[in-house]
């Protein structure tokens, strides 16, 4: 961690919801006057589409059918953490791209499944971080340490069943059978190194649906906002001004001593709340620290 290029990041499993969580952060740095640089998790792949269909076959032919995307051994977790240990040093890094689709093809200029060139960040205020691996830590890597704020967004996992299976159908243009394929093939490594960062995290945010998820592969509309509740979870819990954000989360309710709960239509103005003041408080660290 580093007063002086603090870093934040985000983590989640894939259909999580974090590229939700990175707008609002995008719209509180634009209102507050802060520079981001922005890395993707997807960008610290090992392989590209390609390469990936073929270490899974290998893999699969060694009797391996769960390597995947959440394994350590698929990214590149040591470049990563070296990008935020120079950053955190000096406020300086690479990163890249990793394009998904034809949309992403014509912003990047490469075809959809590769990376794009290695590039310098841009100067910055601070570093931001989404992706799989934020807080991941194995035997030789420990990415926390880097970090000053870590966040988890966890809904329940049929919810997070349900926004995969609908965002590569519709996005990706997947079938049902080849999404709950992944699902399966993930499952090991979703236990070994996905749960396991969200104890390293300063706040948790999860998403609870109240209608029937039981059959996550066959449900056609995903929860929305009004028929979810959101369980945010502070690690720790002082300073927090808790009366404060139950006054300005109508219905919101404490249901343990570190844990709001409220409507999950407050998603966006409960991080706004929650999240404002500790930025404030990065930067007022880096003017004292420069």
């Amino acid at each position: 961690m580093s007063h002086k290029h603090p870093i934040i990041a985000i983590t989640g499993s894939s259909g999580a919801g974090t590229t939700t969580i990175k707008d609002t952060f995008e719209k509180i740095f634009k209102r507050e006057g802060v520079t981001a640089a922005f890395i993707e998790g997807d960008a610290f792949h090992r392989y590209d589409r390609i390469g990936m269909k073929e270490k899974v076959a290998e893999e699969e032919a060694r009797g391996n059918d769960n390597f995947s995307h959440f394994s350590p051994e698929a990214n590149e977790l040591e470049i990563l953490e070296s990008v935020f240990e120079q950053y955190g040093r000096k406020g300086t890094g690479k990163t890249r791209h990793y394009v998904h689709d034809d949309k992403e093809a014509e912003i990047y200029g490469a075809p959809p499944g590769t990376f794009t060139e290695w590039a310098d960040l841009e100067p910055s205020d601070l570093l931001f971080y989404e992706g799989l691996h934020g807080c991941v830590k194995t035997g030789a890597i420990d990415l926390p340490k880097h970090i000053d704020l870590k966040i988890g967004v966890v809904p329940v996992i049929n919810l997070e069943w349900i926004q995969k299976i609908h965002r590569d159908k519709s996005l990706r243009g997947y079938s049902t059978e080849a999404v709950t394929d992944t699902i399966l093939r993930r499952m090991p490594d979703y236990a070994r190194y996905i749960c396991p960062q969200f104890s390293e995290t300063n706040i948790n945010f999860q998403r609870v649906p109240t209608v029937d998820t039981s059959n996550p592969f066959v449900a056609r509309w995903i929860p929305t906002p009004s028929e979810s509740m959101l369980v945010i979870r502070f690690a720790n819990p002082r300073g927090i001004d808790f009366p404060y954000l139950l006054s300005m989360l109508d219905g919101a309710f404490m249901s343990r001593a570190n844990s709001i709960v409220c409507s999950g239509e407050k998603l966006d103005l409960a991080m706004q709340l929650i999240f404002t003041p500790l930025i404030h408080k990065l930067m007022d660290l880096k003017r004292r620290a420069s």
